[in-house]
């Protein structure tokens, strides 16, 4: 299928051969007829990507501070390959989607094949959208004044926050079309409606609908306001303007009556004046997006609503709203309408974006029957006939954007599949990196004879199922760390290892790569194989994640503690050379929750040796991110970073120093080399199974308040378990 996507980097816009996306449990897949262009967002988005990299970071003043402190942490050359990486990443254009249903995923009952719906999908040919964005359209109302829904709402939603009554006199400055649009929904809502900007064929359009324009280059606002009003001033302000000037926002100020307010919905300077809105008490707000649900993984992902009683207005009812405003008369959109371009002419738009004066640009999309739905594209021809180390990689994600395949470039592995979810993403690293398939559906990579390893790094929750799933289709598996989130996950997965790994001869690593930097290597090599127990302190400063990110959920992404402190409790595994036989885990706070990321664990091994990792997310982020101190027989090795290595009592050796290395080239390449040559596991399974039981026991540790001894539950397994394993799993 075709999509519109920009580069970040250069901010060139091309029309991309994308493999379609796949229906999921709670979305809707559409088929799409028209979208709307948004030109002022996506004129900024795309001017953006066409600034060189000092003006990119005059515009990102905070992201510049955020990449100085990286340096700081991890030095400059890993700090401008991520910086570079991000840059590449392409860039989704587009939010305002009408068409077809022309599949429904599990748990979707409000929408059938063959409805009509709106959406914020982007400029592709077929998008999948969670239900609770998708709203069904009147049959009354076009397509192409349906595609005006999101707009609507983004206006609807600043409404909403600003609270207008019937009469009250309300200004919006910027007509633009989420400006025009606001203007009129006011309007229909009994406002006196008072529309500013510099373009006379913006405030003729307003004026047509009945919106009292002014241009500030021929009037002063300000006291054409108090004219308006009696002396009054404005009851209230919504802002849909895009600048960078602090102007507007004191315009609005003065413009306004005594405790008078103010809303945000566009992008301005807001170098606010203290006295401006402390002599008139003035309220002030932003408006987030579509409305409350925007950004909420609950909400808009999972699709769970809000109790109508207590959110009476969602985005999805936003969405409807708007829908009805039309269908009703309330708002006409039509003579919004300044071209209707075809999709593959998309450069007619974006081509002289920068200089456009069309008010809404409406793209549309060849009809049923000539859109390629294929979930996968052929990007070349490459024979992989008799290769070995042919590789299809499940997850598009940062981690094998920005450490995995750059990790992976010389190690000789032969790259046929990538998968991604929206195909995007997957596509652009596909082509980046030499792949020669990019897929919207694993399944084709686990159904292809030529895939011997197939490498998992989606979310979390996935982990353990697609494990079994590459297992049993007979793949080599290698999946980012954690392996599974639950005792019940883990045994699923070492029943199908059990069942299928001797019988096919396969492998199954985990990203483990702490153990394989050369610092990690060199401090094992220096205290040697001794059963004498040792002392272990590992830290991490992990940095702050919001609460609201997939990775602190315990479905999804398992917490923190299971999703990255298991980094440490294996490298301790490797060091002291014994198993794991119970933790203790204490966390900040009076009320710690069990998805932590402020916590110590103490560490106790089979052979004796003493650990404690320390994962907290509250230090400074110009701080070293990760230190490990080792004590052993009177000597002491004191690891900075993955960059220094200091050894104390050491015969011979004083100090180590890097590149940061945290060992994932290393361990790649050791993958690879096995894959082809054969060989033992990179991880013995055993070691694997007891790092993951132990993180899994570190947060039943919390719920308990005491230490936990890291064993499965004894439930029978579903097929027998080797020697090897019986002890660590306590079967």
């Amino acid at each position: 299928m075709k999509q519109i996507i920009q580069s970040f980097k250069t901010g060139e816009t091309t029309l991309a051969d994308i493999p379609a996306p796949q229906v999921r449990k709670g979305y809707v897949l559409i088929q799409t007829s028209c979208s709307l262009v948004s030109l002022g967002t996506e004129r900024m988005l795309v001017e953006f990507g066409k600034a060189n990299l000092l003006e990119k970071a005059r515009q990102q003043p905070d992201k510049v501070k955020q990449v100085l402190d990286k340096v700081k942490s991890d030095g400059l050359m890993p700090t401008l390959e991520t910086v570079f990486n991000k840059l590449e990443q392409p860039l989704q254009l587009g939010y305002c989607n009408v068409g077809r249903v022309i599949a429904v995923g599990e748990g979707v009952s409000e929408f059938k094949v063959g409805d009509r719906v709106a959406s914020n999908g982007s400029h592709a040919e077929v998008v999948c959208i969670p239900k609770n964005l998708v709203a069904a359209i009147p049959d009354n109302v076009s397509d192409e004044e349906a595609a005006f829904t999101v707009i609507g709402s983004i206006g609807l939603q600043g409404i909403r926050l600003l609270n207008p009554t019937f009469g009250e006199t309300i200004v919006v400055t910027g007509l633009g079309l989420i400006g025009l649009v606001t203007a009129e929904v006011l309007k229909a809502n009994g406002c006196k409606v008072i529309g500013v900007d510099l373009d006379d064929q913006k405030l003729a359009i307003a004026k047509a609908k009945g919106i009292i324009p002014v241009n500030p280059r021929t009037t002063d606002v300000v006291k054409f306001i108090e004219n308006e009003t009696n002396g009054v001033g404005a009851d209230g302000v919504i802002i849909t303007a895009s600048a960078k000037s602090n102007d507007i926002i004191s315009q609005a100020a003065q413009m306004s009556r005594k405790r008078g307010r103010i809303v945000l919905v566009g992008v301005i300077g807001l170098n606010i004046s203290r006295a401006e809105f402390y002599e008139k008490e003035l309220t002030f707000q932003v408006s987030c997006s579509y409305g409350p649900g925007r950004y909420d993984e609950s909400y808009e992902q999972r699709g769970q609503d809000y109790p109508l009683a207590f959110v009476r207005w969602t985005e999805k009812r936003n969405f409807e709203t708007i829908l009805h405003a039309i269908s009703s008369g309330n708002l006409e959109v039509k003579s919004l309408i300044t071209e209707k371009i075809p999709i593959q002419e998309y450069d007619k738009i974006y081509g002289e974006i920068g200089k456009s004066r069309a008010i809404a640009s409406i793209l549309t999309y060849p009809g049923s029957g000539e859109v390629d739905l294929s979930a996968t594209v052929l990007l070349g021809d490459r024979s992989f006939a008799g290769a070995k180390g042919v590789v299809g990689i499940i997850g598009a994600g940062n981690f094998t954007k920005m450490t995995m395949l750059p990790a992976m470039k010389d190690t000789g592995a032969n790259f046929k599949y990538i998968a991604s979810a929206g195909g995007v993403t997957g596509t652009a690293l596909a082509k980046k990196h030499g792949f020669t398939h990019s897929t919207t559906d694993y399944k084709e990579m686990l159904k292809d004879a030529e895939v011997d390893l197939v490498m998992i790094t989606t979310r979390h929750g996935l982990h353990a199922a697609m494990v079994q799933e590459s297992l049993e289709a007979g793949k080599h598996v290698f999946v980012e760390k954690p392996l599974a989130l639950t005792q019940k996950q883990l045994q699923d997965v070492v029943a199908a290892y059990q069942k299928h790994a001797a019988q096919k001869n396969l492998t199954l690593s985990v990203g483990f790569n702490r153990r394989f930097s050369p610092h990690i290597r060199k401090m094992k090599e220096l205290i040697g194989n001794a059963q004498d127990p040792i002392n272990i302190v590992a830290t991490m400063n992990a940095g702050y994640i919001p609460d609201n990110v997939w990775v602190h959920d315990m479905q999804s992404g398992g917490g923190r503690i299971i999703g990255e402190a298991c980094h440490y409790l294996d490298l301790m595994v490797y060091l002291t050379g014994s198993k794991i036989k119970s933790v203790c885990m204490n966390a900040l706070g009076k009320n710690p929750a069990e998805n932590t990321d402020n916590a110590s664990i103490l560490v106790q091994f089979e052979n004796g040796s003493n650990g404690v990792v320390n994962y907290f997310a509250n230090g400074h982020k110009s701080y070293s991110k990760e230190r490990v101190e080792l004590y052993s027989q009177g000597r002491t090795l004191i690891m900075d970073n993955f960059r220094k290595t200091e050894g104390y009592g050491f015969r011979g050796f004083s100090k180590l120093k890097t590149g940061q290395d945290k060992g994932h080239r290393y361990q790649f390449t050791k993958l690879v080399e096995a894959l082809k040559n054969g060989g033992e596991p990179l991880i013995p399974f055993d070691e694997i199974v007891n790092v993951s039981l132990a993180s899994i026991a570190a947060i039943q540790s919390l719920k308990t308040g005491g230490w936990a001894n890291v064993a499965l539950d004894t439930q029978p397994a579903a097929t027998p378990v080797s020697e090897a394993l019986k002890e660590t799993l306590a079967v």
